[in-house]
C-alpha cells in the first residue's frame, strides 16, 4: 500500500507514515475518546500508550468489550516474524499486550512466523530463521507473559495444529483477493502466496481449542493489516467470529525516516546491545535540531520529526514530562545533545534489566510451547 511518500506493507515500512491518511486507505477507525474512556472503564486505568495514542486504531474493539461486558472473554492472538533479533520496536506492542493480558485476564497465542520469514528471504537459511526463533522467543518470555495463559505456536513444529484451519480459509480466498490485498507479483513465489491462510488461522484457533466460537483481539502494527483484512471476510461464513484488531504506529528508527528496523541495524537498539553500542548508536541519531547551538537557542528544534523525542516519550517518560520536553525543544530551551543523554541514562537500565530476565527465560521456554 503506497500513499504518497510513504509505503506500508507487510513486509515494508518506509517514509514518513500519515497515520491519517494510512487509516483512510485501509478502512479502520481511529480509536475515540468513547472508546478509551469504555477501556478505562474496564481496566481502571487508560495505559500510556492509549492516550498517546501509539495504539491509534482498531477494527471491531468495541465489539470485543462489549462482549466482554457480558461475560464473554476474548483470547488475544499476536505474532513475530524471526527474521532478526529484537528491537525496542517489536518490544512496545508487546508490552502492551501484556497490559491486555493482565487486565482482562484473558489467553494469549503468540505465533512464530518462520515458514513466512524463510519464503520471504533470499539471503538467509531455514537455520538462520530457526536460530532467531530461538533468540526470539526468549525476547517474547522476558517480556512477562502468563505462562499458564500464554502458548507460543510456531509454524513449523506446530503446523498440525493450524494446518486444517488454514485449509478451510485457504479454499474460500481468491488468488485475485490476495494479489491485490498484498501486491503479490509474477515474480512472487507460490510459497509467499499460499502463506496469508497460515497466518490467518491463528485467527480461529481459540474457537477449536474451546470447541465454541471465540472472540479474539489482535494487537499489532498496522502494517500486518491485509492479512486480517482478507481473513474477516470469510469469517463469519467459516462460523467463527470477525478477529478483532488493535493497531499501533511505529516506533521510529534512529535514522531520518521510517520504522526502526532489524535491517538497518544502526538505527534500531536491540535487547542484546552493550552499553558501548547503545551510547554510540544514540550519539549518532538523527534529531530534530538546528544546524547550530545558535540557530537552535533563537528557532527552536521539531520534536516531532526526532526519533530521540519519542523513544523518550512512548518508554520512559509521563505525558507531562513529555510535554514539557515538547515545549522546551520547541522553545530552544533544549538542546539535542541533552535529550540524546537523557535517553541513553534511561535506555541502558532498561536493556541491562531486561537482559537479565531474557536470561531467566531460557529456563522458561517449555512452560510457553505447544503440547
Amino acid at each position: 500500500m503506497s500513499v504518497d511518500e510513504f509505503t506500508v506493507t507487510p513486509w515494508s515500512v518506509e517514509g514518513d507514515v500519515d497515520y491519517e491518511k494510512l487509516i483512510q486507505k485501509f478502512g479502520t477507525e481511529k480509536i475515540s475518546p468513547e472508546l478509551q474512556k469504555k477501556i478505562e472503564k474496564i481496566t481502571g486505568e487508560l495505559h500510556p500508550m492509549l492516550k498517546l495514542e501509539y495504539f491509534f486504531s482498531h477494527r471491531d474493539l468495541d465489539k470485543v468489550l462489549t462482549e466482554y461486558e457480558k461475560g464473554n472473554k476474548f483470547y488475544l492472538y499476536t505474532g513475530r516474524g524471526p527474521s532478526g533479533l529484537i528491537h525496542m520496536g517489536h518490544l512496545l506492542p508487546w508490552i502492551f499486550t501484556k497490559y491486555l493480558q493482565d487486565k482482562f485476564d484473558v489467553n494469549l497465542i503468540f505465533q512464530i512466523t518462520d515458514d513466512e520469514k524463510f519464503l520471504y528471504s533470499d539471503e538467509k537459511s531455514f537455520d538462520d530463521i530457526s536460530k532467531y526463533t530461538k533468540e526470539n522467543i526468549l525476547d517474547i518470555i522476558a517480556v512477562g507473559f502468563d505462562p499458564k495463559k500464554t502458548k507460543i505456536l510456531i509454524d513449523t513444529k506446530d503446523i498440525k495444529k493450524i494446518y486444517p484451519i488454514s485449509l478451510e480459509i485457504a479454499k474460500r480466498i481468491t488468488y485475485s483477493t490476495v494479489k491485490a490485498a498484498f501486491g503479490f507479483q509474477n515474480s512472487t513465489n507460490i510459497g509467499m502466496i499460499g502463506f496469508p491462510p497460515i497466518q490467518a488461522a491463528p485467527c480461529f484457533l481459540p474457537s477449536v481449542l474451546e470447541g465454541k466460537p471465540t472472540p479474539v483481539l489482535i494487537p499489532a502494527a498496522i502494517d500486518q493489516d491485509p492479512y486480517w483484512r482478507v481473513t474477516r471476510d470469510i469469517a463469519e461464513k467459516m462460523g467463527y467470529p470477525k478477529p478483532a484488531q488493535i493497531h499501533s504506529k511505529f516506533l521510529p528508527g534512529l535514522g531520518m525516516k521510517g520504522k526502526m528496523s532489524s535491517s538497518i541495524p544502526e538505527t534500531a537498539i536491540f535487547t542484546t546491545d552493550s552499553e558501548e553500542i547503545i551510547d554510540k548508536k544514540i550519539s549518532n541519531s538523527f534529531t530534530g535540531g538546528q544546524p547550530t547551538v545558535e540557530l537552535q537557542r533563537k528557532l527552536g528544534a521539531n520534536f516531532n520529526i526526532c526519533p530521540v523525542f519519542w523513544y523518550l516519550r512512548y518508554f520512559f517518560e509521563s505525558e507531562k514530562e513529555s510535554d514539557e520536553r515538547a515545549r522546551k525543544c520547541k522553545g530552544g530551551e533544549l538542546l539535542c545533545g541533552e535529550c540524546k543523554c537523557d535517553l541513553k541514562d534511561a535506555t541502558k537500565p532498561f536493556i541491562r534489566e531486561f537482559k537479565k530476565k531474557r536470561e531467566k527465560a531460557k529456563d522458561q521456554v517449555e512452560k510457553f510451547l505447544f503440547e
